[in-house]
């Protein structure tokens, strides 16, 4: 039963008493129950102080609107680490809508331009998908063909693209370094490895990978790939993230600032992206029991195959007698 309906049954009867006994353990009745609904509120608090960058709502909060935009370019400037500077951005219209031949649409997370025209694409990405890749240089697109004048005369110069992905996931991409959480790759030619086209630039970042706790936070870089990770988990701001371009971030990520619309929104998002995750850990453990079956049946079939007796096949590999006579008969 709740506290409420405690309170309420239990005030009726000392007002049915109406002696100063029970106005007195009525008293003390309501006073617990008050305590009991501030804890109760606390812990909600503790529970959840600031939103997860990992979800569709939390990411595109910080990094995808006008008075945030200082955030972003903070980023993504700790990410190029000097390669490229980007003094300021102005944010596009992140959806987009194929040509008459491919009639596909496409919605960036954050889409924006910079200073010299230079486009960024900046994903987030939660679950792997088996054409990741074809679908990354897809959306690429989309920036290269816009900036083609329609009806002028026109010498093909494209300005820069970057296309930034975040992923919440291993890729286990052959062509990548296997202990690197951060992967950039461009148009190269195979034989000299030399960059062939510097214009269009992917960058990839694992922070599935990134597991350095706060002692440990180095640079800007890495206290932002700690922050989109766990901002969720903190319960205050720690003295390792008091740069001051974090002030910005802890008071936007404050979820008791919400509107009871951003409340609602942010609720949605984060059910999405909990569907998302779970789909994904129920396709790994069934992908994992998937696979020692497999292991299973090959153990077995090797074994009856050497003639080892099956009881023998039976305790070593777990499988049933039904499905160990059924082998047998295969072989």
């Amino acid at each position: 039963m709740e506290v409420t309906k405690f309170q309420r049954i239990f005030a009726e009867d000392c007002t049915a008493l109406g002696n100063s006994k029970a106005s007195f353990h009525c008293t003390h009745w309501h006073n617990l129950c008050k305590s009991i609904n501030l804890n109760e509120s606390r812990m909600k608090q503790v529970e959840e102080r600031y939103i997860s960058l990992l979800t569709d709502f939390g990411f595109k909060r910080i990094f995808g609107t006008a008075m945030n935009k200082d955030l972003l370019i903070c980023f993504l400037n700790s990410l190029f680490n000097g390669r490229q500077v980007v003094k300021d951005v102005k944010y596009l219209n992140p959806e987009h809508v194929g040509d008459v031949y491919t009639d596909r649409r496409a919605i960036f997370d954050v889409y924006c331009e910079g200073e010299n025209g230079e486009k960024f694409i900046v994903e987030m990405q939660n679950a792997y998908q088996t054409y990741f890749k074809d679908r990354a240089l897809f959306y690429s697109t989309f920036p290269i063909r816009e900036q083609a004048p329609k009806g002028n005369e026109w010498d093909f110069k494209l300005n820069h693209i970057y296309t930034v992905a975040l992923l919440n996931f291993n890729m286990n991409e052959d062509a990548f370094d296997k202990e690197k959480i951060r992967h950039h790759v461009q148009l190269c030619d195979t034989a000299t490895h030399k960059v062939f086209y510097d214009k269009l630039e992917y960058i990839y970042v694992e922070i599935s990978k990134f597991n350095k706790s706060l002692e440990e936070l180095d640079t800007l870089y890495e206290k932002w790939l700690y922050a989109l990770k766990n901002l969720y988990k903190l319960t205050q701001r720690p003295k390792e993230l008091c740069d001051k371009v974090f002030d910005r971030l802890f008071e936007e990520a404050e979820i008791a600032k919400f509107t009871p619309q951003e409340m609602r929104e942010y609720e949605t998002s984060k059910m999405a992206y909990r569907d998302i995750k779970n789909s994904v850990d129920t396709a790994k453990r069934e992908g994992i029991a998937e696979g020692m079956e497999k292991r299973s049946l090959e153990i077995a079939r090797k074994m009856l195959a050497k003639g080892i007796d099956e009881a023998t096949v039976k305790e070593i590999t777990g499988l049933s007698a039904e499905h160990i006579l059924q082998l047998k008969a295969e072989i």
